[in-house]
């Protein structure tokens, strides 16, 4: 909206810091003030009080905007398809649905196959236009056979992606604390399906606000505060008779045999679906010859289940019990024809059956998964009657693989000359549906002593980890993938995967970790490509923990290894930072003549390193062609769409407007530079960035935004340990209250 973009003009903060003062979320203050999102008027009045304006000419603009919906996002909705034969649970029903509107949360806990999930998904969709902001859903695998359950750091992760957060902090408390105030603004409807306990749900909830959660587990959650418990029971026999008689499609006449069909079903939901399917695919039964073939079976709690796979042929019962195996949240026929190895016509068929006998969902077209109870014993089947079962784990790990490169290799990456033919999006949507997918194709593959794969896969999600870095699963991955390589004694593999943990370690902002990591692949390295790129990314961590004339020994070694290559780009690179470390080691001269020797070597954005460090060297002694050469920078980090380059060069704008006596203009310099790091989470940036801003702050005068700058770097010194930022930060901290 335009009238809010005047008011953030008027306020002379960063997006982040407005926010932060109005009270709200950075992220969406960023979409009120594009227009992607019409503001709750609670958020104009907060964003007028914080410049001092009176809201209430803007009243009737705001009703107008709201009434014409502005261009908000499309509605998010994850919820998975609600069971068409839904049955009973009215009370239950009733009562999740009044203390969802009087607390905002409830907890549905019973035992498995009781139909805690289909009543959560059938609440949420009955309650569906209550909530405009859309519905989430995510499955915490809390009891998913083979699965470990997600970290609450992880799915805060998945639940902040699905509202469109970018790069999310990595810190646990930060992203729960995000996600508060992200629901906060909106009006959401979230299932957190299986929580394992507890301490997996508790950084999920939400906190002010009118965002509600309904979650769904085996145990009963009596230590969630402020979250009612719904106990589900198995349902009682005239429900149960309703459920078994629209599965079966009939109208029942043999009360007693029913009876018995209904005790042994034990009035689970899903198993009575199950029995009443096995009776629909059987006309030629009555409901007494399935309560005698339930009886034969009986020893079993699950002889439903038996049950189930005797109307399936020989084929179709192996597909089922081998999908008891599979490592994943959900599958695709592809992967289920690598796994059973067979033809695609025979898969589809088989895939049929099972969601026709409800041994299979189908929550999207296309995409399969199993209940848990089903689940296990489907691998129970697969321990007792599959000699195989590794060979077909062994099948479908190699297809993930497969699918994998082949995917990677049409995405865009400096690792490769061109990209494969293909579609870049559709690349990338890939990993995005399979990601949940291939994590544990690795930790199965550790288990079966597939190195083959484990060193492979994390090597083949580097272009997509690139837009998702310094992740837990990252580092877990990429560690195992580099044992995984020295056990295969691929020494140069073992070295480039070792780089690419170090390079998710600092990321992340981890330099300690960085630092060990790169210093190990450095060991191994037997390429000089890769001992120069090493070398250079050793300078960087080195220069980010303060150890200048380290950094400088690196970045010349990468110099040298450069040239010894032929490779021009590389000795721009290294030139440039030698250029930068030379400047801060107070040698401006020689810093000027390294960064021109840079710009000279380099084309296309390769140039902008050296500009920068060229336009920052000169600004003391001749601040018009400082200001040229950052502002061609620049120039050439917008043509290119690189928002971090363009996030560096406007940083040092504001460095070169305040030394040349212009600082108003530096501020605004500043303020872009933090809106564009806001989605990017790179934290040795970001820090770079504020100690800049923060000094031009104290240096106009406005020493309590000098402040707040400086307590967000020294927040990041702690939670990263890293002692060198934090006594910097605390010592610019000194001078401001000093000049206060």
């Amino acid at each position: 909206m335009a009238q809010l973009s005047r008011i953030k003009e008027l306020s002379g903060l960063s997006l982040r810091a407005l926010a932060r003062q109005a009270g709200l979320s950075s992220s969406s203050l960023s979409r009120y003030l594009t227009g992607r999102l019409v503001p709750p008027w609670d958020a104009v009045v907060a964003l007028c009080r914080a410049v001092g304006r009176d809201p209430r000419p803007l009243r009737a603009v705001w009703a107008e905007a709201s009434r014409a919906g502005a261009a908000p996002a499309p509605r998010r909705n994850d919820l998975p398809a609600d069971l068409f034969d839904f049955t009973g649970r009215e009370a239950e029903a009733a009562l999740v649905e009044e203390l969802l509107r009087a607390v905002g949360a409830v907890a549905i806990d019973g035992m498995a196959g009781v139909g805690k999930s289909s009543l959560a998904v059938h609440v949420a969709h009955r309650l569906a236009p209550t909530y405009p902001d859309g519905g989430l859903y995510l499955d915490l695998h809390g009891f998913t056979p083979g699965q470990e359950p997600l970290t609450p750091q992880a799915a805060l992760g998945r639940l902040l992606g699905a509202l469109d957060v970018p790069r999310p902090p990595e810190d646990a408390a930060a992203r729960a604390a995000l996600w508060r105030s992200e629901l906060s603004r909106r009006r959401v409807l979230v299932v957190l399906d299986n929580a394992v306990d507890a301490e997996q749900v508790r950084p999920l909830l939400p906190g002010a606000g009118k965002s509600g959660v309904l979650i769904t587990s085996r145990h009963r959650l009596v230590s969630l505060d402020g979250v009612p418990p719904v106990a589900l029971e198995p349902l009682a026999d005239t429900d149960a008779a309703r459920l078994f008689a629209r599965a079966a499609g009939l109208a029942l006449t043999g009360e007693d045999a029913a009876g018995q069909v209904l005790r042994l079903c034990g009035g689970l939901p899903l198993a009575l679906r199950m029995a009443g399917a096995r009776l629909r695919h059987r006309p030629g039964w009555t409901v007494a010859v399935l309560a005698e073939r339930l009886r034969d079976t009986a020893n079993r709690f699950d002889a439903v289940f038996g049950m189930s796979l005797r109307q399936l042929d020989s084929a179709q019962r192996r597909v089922f019990r081998l999908l008891g195996v599979l490592p994943g949240a959900d599958v695709d026929a592809a992967a289920v024809g690598a796994l059973t190895d067979l033809p695609p016509g025979r898969v589809d068929a088989a895939l049929e059956e099972l969601v026709d006998a409800h041994l299979l969902q189908e929550p999207a077209p296309g995409r399969y998964r199993m209940h848990d109870l089903i689940r296990r014993y489907a691998a129970d089947l697969a321990a007792d009657e599959e000699p195989q079962a590794d060979a077909a784990l062994r099948r479908v790990l190699s297809h993930y693989l497969a699918q994998a490169v082949a995917h990677d290799e049409t995405l865009p990456s400096p690792h490769r000359r061109r990209p494969a033919p293909g579609d870049p999006a559709k690349a990338l949507a890939w990993f995005d549906l399979e990601y949940v997918n291939l994590v544990p194709c690795v930790d199965a593959a550790v288990r079966l002593g597939m190195d083959e794969v484990v060193a492979e896969l994390p090597r083949a999600m580097r272009v997509w980890f690139f837009r998702h870095r310094g992740t837990d699963d990252q580092v877990r991955l990429l560690d195992a993938a580099a044992a995984a390589a020295a056990r295969l004694g691929r020494d140069q593999q073992h070295a480039s995967l070792l780089a690419d943990l170090g390079f998710a370690h600092a990321a992340a902002g981890r330099l300690t970790d960085a630092l060990a990591a790169y210093e190990r692949a450095a060991r191994c390295a037997s390429d000089d490509d890769l001992a120069a790129a090493l070398a250079l990314r050793l300078g960087f961590v080195r220069r980010d923990l303060g150890d200048l004339p380290a950094a400088q020994a690196q970045f010349r070694r990468a110099r040298d290894l450069f040239d010894g290559l032929g490779n021009r780009a590389g000795q721009s690179q290294a030139l440039a930072f030698d250029g930068w470390v030379t400047l801060h080691l107070g040698r401006p001269g020689e810093a000027v003549e390294l960064a021109r020797a840079s710009v000279a070597l380099a084309d296309g954005p390769a140039r902008i390193t050296g500009l920068v460090t060229l336009g920052v060297a000169l600004t003391p002694d001749d601040p018009a062609e400082s200001l040229r050469t950052l502002h061609d920078a620049l120039r050439l980090s917008e043509q290119h769409d690189l928002a971090h380059q363009q996030a560096w060069c406007h940083s040092h704008l504001g460095v070169a407007l305040r030394v040349t006596g212009s600082p108003e203009q530096a501020l605004e310099h500043h303020r872009r530079a933090c809106e564009l790091l806001e989605p990017l989470a790179e934290v040795q940036l970001e820090i770079d960035v504020l100690y800049a801003y923060a000094e031009t702050c104290r240096a106009v005068g406005r020493h309590e935004e000098a402040l707040t700058l400086l307590d967000r770097i020294i927040e990041f010194a702690r939670r990263l340990d890293r002692p060198y930022d934090d006594e910097r930060a605390r010592a610019a901290r000194e001078t401001v209250l000093a000049a206060r």
